[in-house]
């Protein structure tokens, strides 16, 4: 298996003041059977809701090189786990950020292509449906900040995937031997983070000096 997986997810944005993204993308940075299977630890990052993030937060992680790369986001619409098949060279100016500021301009990267695809999504989503795990194909990861951050990471040319899941239910509506929504999604993103590391190139050992 290769080295470090970057694990990130989303803090607080208008509407959503408790991200169970940054919960999930915890869970799974933290679960011990990535620990025991991977040579380094997961790292986890999370994204402040906000364009700004990207260049602050984002690049100096992808910049530390990690062999893959597991983003989580929240869809308020979504009813299960999506996958993102792609990524849009695409913002909104309608909806602004955590920090109360929009997009600059409506395209990411003036000088990119119209689109970025994940070779790794159909990998990671059979993976999870192989574990009886609901995973659907998703087109596109909208025009926020879920599709920017994706947008800019799948540039590296790493496997890299996102996830987009619902809101978790409210607690009244859980039956008492109805698994924990968080806890399916749990064992989603392990079998999606297992898939795209396999998938991932093998770093060379160092030499000696």
């Amino acid at each position: 298996m290769p080295g470090r997986l970057l694990v990130t997810g989303f803090g607080p944005f208008p509407g959503v003041p408790r991200n169970p993204s940054a919960r999930l993308a915890e869970r799974i940075a933290r679960h011990p059977r990535l620990r025991l299977l991977l040579a380094e630890a997961p790292e986890l990052l999370v994204l402040r809701t906000a364009y700004a993030a990207i260049p602050a937060q984002l690049e100096p992680a992808l910049a530390r090189d990690p062999a893959a790369v597991l983003m989580i986001g929240v869809a308020a619409r979504a009813k299960r786990v999506r996958v993102e098949f792609r990524a849009l060279n695409r913002a909104s100016r309608l909806f602004p950020d955590a920090s109360g500021g929009t997009a600059r301009r409506l395209a990411l990267d003036p000088e990119g292509p119209p689109q970025r695809k994940s070779p790794a999504a159909e990998r990671a989503r059979l993976a999870m449906r192989r574990r009886g795990l609901d995973a659907a194909r998703s087109r596109e990861a909208g025009r926020y900040l879920c599709n920017a951050g994706y947008y800019r990471t799948l540039a590296e040319g790493k496997p890299a995937i996102f996830l987009h899941i619902p809101l978790p239910p409210p607690p009244a509506r859980r039956g008492p031997r109805r698994p924990r929504a968080l806890d399916l999604w749990t064992q989603a993103g392990i079998e999606a983070a297992l898939a795209l590391l396999r998938g991932a190139p093998v770093a060379a050992a160092a030499r000696p000096a």
